[in-house]
């Protein structure tokens, strides 16, 4: 379970880890400047497990891995949005990001809120306001890639590498 971070549509790779920080593909120093242009208080104050909600198009912008890594390395747990921008959605997913699509839970979830997410259901819990929303479930091989820590990580660990 985690507190929820909300931001708007059109939340782009620039925002999500400015390019002014794009020296290093560490997560850890990536994570420390993470929303930082829209956020500025988001890297000291995000836990392990909270999530981030956001509006549509979700990663906009240029292809970089390093924003998913920036998201990851903060700790988040979880993207919720009604869409994400095509490439981030993949570099997510190869990143072992975890990311979800709702347009219910994120016009429902607010900033603050607590939520829990069951990947295999597909369910989105608003603990705060006892509601439960509804995403894709991840199909076995995607919860594999993920809690591999990405693709990298499960074609090694295929490899028996």
């Amino acid at each position: 379970m985690g507190k929820a971070y909300k931001y708007g549509q059109n939340v782009d790779t620039d925002v999500i880890i400015p390019a002014r920080h794009l020296v290093t593909s560490d997560p850890a120093e990536l994570a420390k400047h993470c929303m930082e242009d829209i956020d500025r208080d988001f890297a000291s104050s995000v836990r392990p497990g909270d999530v981030i909600v956001a509006g549509a198009n979700f990663g906009c912008g240029s292809s970089r891995e390093h924003a998913p890594i920036a998201i990851k390395g903060a700790g988040v747990a979880c993207v919720i949005a009604p869409s994400f921008a095509r490439i981030f959605y993949r570099n997510s997913f190869n990143t072992g990001l975890p990311i979800l699509e709702s347009a219910e839970a994120a016009e429902r979830i607010e900033a603050g809120d607590e939520v829990e997410v069951d990947f295999a259901a597909g369910a989105i819990r608003n603990v705060t306001k006892g509601e439960t929303y509804h995403a894709e479930p991840f199909p076995p091989f995607i919860t594999r890639l993920i809690e591999s820590g990405g693709l990298a990580e499960y074609v090694k660990a295929g490899l028996g590498a």
